[in-house]
């Protein structure tokens, strides 16, 4: 389906309005609004997690509306501003989740927070449907779903064309889900827990899609987010990137 097509779906569904097809998957370097990350002049200590457990298993929804890892009193604080249709973000989950998290996040000098970012349609499903469960799944599924992510793709491509046009007509608390059906979403997320009910009820709230549309709008306010990833060292925008760059400036930070 065209992005025209999809904005007009997303604004049938009383979401506020986005700047949908003004913002970007995978925009490299850094963005206008940029500033420089902390620097560091020594390695900052590492600091224990609470026994019998490890940093990452600390999981907390934030006042934003992201899911955040990690040792919450962290020196440095890093956050992801991603969309799950984007497959620069995949990419990055990919390449530098693991290492993120284990290295980093589990020495408890860094926090990571995920906060998802609506690039179009796709995505409010996708996160409606990840962020389902509970608190502790929300970041689990993400990083499952941007693993899956090109099947998704794949189905729409080979989806009767119709079938897509059609969505625009429907009922707008029927968009939605049909859209997560026809990309094979609610498939997915079944086969990790989120039944078909579940996930119908949840991807008929359309007060939570608002919010999230909401949110991505302040993102693009406060921050110039105008990509994704987009990430966030102790609030400072330090751009769009792969993992080795941004593994380079939390160095910088001390995290070394």
């Amino acid at each position: 389906m065209t992005r025209p097509a999809f904005r007009k779906i997303v604004l049938g569904l009383a979401i506020a309005p986005l700047a949908l097809g003004l913002v970007a998957c995978g925009k490299k370097g850094t963005t206008d609004g940029s500033t420089s990350a902390p620097v560091s002049s020594e390695a900052l200590a590492k600091v224990p997690a609470p026994a019998g457990k490890t940093w990452s298993d600390m999981v907390e929804k934030t006042a934003e509306g992201g899911y955040r890892i990690g040792n919450p009193e962290a020196p440095i604080k890093l956050v992801e501003y991603g969309a799950l249709s984007c497959s620069h973000c995949a990419k990055f989950a990919t390449d530098g989740f693991g290492t993120l998290r284990d290295t980093y996040v589990n020495s408890g000098r860094v926090s990571y927070e995920i906060r998802f970012f609506m690039l179009n349609a796709y995505d409010f499903p996708a996160t409606m449907l990840a962020t389902c469960s509970s608190t502790e799944a929300a970041l689990p599924l993400a990083e499952q779903f941007w693993a899956w992510q090109p099947n998704m793709f794949e189905k729409l491509q080979a989806a009767d064309k119709s079938r897509l046009e059609a969505i625009q007509n429907m009922p707008k608390e029927q968009q939605l889900p049909a859209i997560a059906e026809v990309s094979g979403m609610t498939e997915f997320f079944a086969s990790r827990g989120i039944s078909r009910d579940q996930a119908s009820a949840c991807l008929r709230d359309t007060a939570k899609a608002k919010a999230l549309a909401d949110q991505t709008e302040k993102a693009g306010k406060d921050f110039n987010i105008t990509g994704t990833p987009t990430f966030l060292i102790n609030g400072n925008n330090v751009g769009s990137m792969e993992f080795k760059e941004l593994e380079a400036k939390l160095q910088e930070a001390g995290a070394r």
